[in-house]
C-alpha cells in the first residue's frame, strides 16, 4: 500500500522532516502520493504545512508539535522545483561567526522565481540570484562564498578569513579552492588563502 510505504520513508527520515509530494513520486503516481499524504495528515501521523508542503514535526512534551526549521522548509521548496539554494550573504556571515546580528527576514537565493512562502508565524523569502552569486549553493562552501559577498572586497582581513577557515572540515578545503573558479576573480586567491589557513589549522 502506496501510504505505508510512504509512512515508513518518513519515519526513517525522523522527526522534523520538511517534505513535498515530490519525494515520493518514485514510490507512485502523482495523485496516488497526493491521496496517501492527504489520508496520513486526516490520522495525525504528519502535519500539511501550506499547499504542497508536510513536515513529520519534532514533539515537546511542553509545547506539543514544533514549528518546522525555516532552513529545511526552503530546502523543500526548492527540491520540489529542482532549483538550488543558498542561506543569504548576511545569514552565513552570522553562521560563519562574522557578526553576532541574526537577519530579521527568513531570505534564501535560489535559480528560481523570487516568491515567499508563511508557514505559521514563519515568512520564508526566496529571491532569484544570478549563477555567479550562487557559487557553492548547497555544499559546505556556500555559506563561505556568501560571507564573503557580505563582506565585501574591501571588508576582508585576517581575522576574518580565520573564523571562517575553523569552520571548515579538511574535505571541503579541496571543494572550496575548485568552487571558487566559478565566482568572482577578486574572491578566488581569498579562497585559496582560507583553505591554506584551514590546513594549517588541522
Amino acid at each position: 500500500m502506496i501510504a505505508s510505504k510512504i509512512k515508513a520513508k518518513i519515519v526513517r527520515k525522523g522527526r522534523g522532516y520538511v517534505f513535498t509530494p515530490s519525494d515520493f513520486l518514485t514510490v507512485g503516481t502523482r495523485a496516488s502520493v497526493d491521496q496517501a499524504l492527504s489520508r496520513l495528515a486526516r490520522k495525525g501521523v504528519i502535519r500539511r504545512l501550506t499547499q504542497g508542503i508536510y513536515d513529520y514535526p519534532k514533539i515537546s512534551p511542553r509545547l506539543g508539535a514544533l514549528s518546522p526549521r525555516p532552513d529545511d522548509v526552503a530546502q523543500a521548496v526548492a527540491r520540489k522545483d529542482g532549483q538550488v539554494l543558498s542561506v543569504s550573504p548576511a545569514k552565513a556571515a552570522n553562521m560563519l561567526g562574522l557578526t553576532k546580528q541574526v537577519p530579521a527576514k527568513l531570505v534564501y537565493l535560489t535559480n528560481g522565481p523570487t516568491r515567499s512562502k508563511t508557514i505559521g508565524a514563519q515568512t520564508i523569502y526566496l529571491r532569484q540570484a544570478a549563477a555567479k552569486n550562487l557559487v557553492g549553493a548547497g555544499t559546505p562552501t556556500g555559506p563561505v562564498f556568501q560571507a564573503l559577498r557580505y563582506l565585501g572586497k574591501d571588508g576582508i582581513n585576517t581575522n576574518a578569513l580565520q573564523k571562517i577557515a575553523k569552520h571548515l572540515k579538511a574535505d571541503d578545503l579541496q571543494s572550496l579552492v575548485k568552487d571558487s573558479q566559478s565566482a568572482p576573480d577578486w574572491m578566488k586567491p581569498v579562497a585559496r588563502d582560507i583553505a591554506q589557513l584551514a590546513s594549517a589549522a588541522a
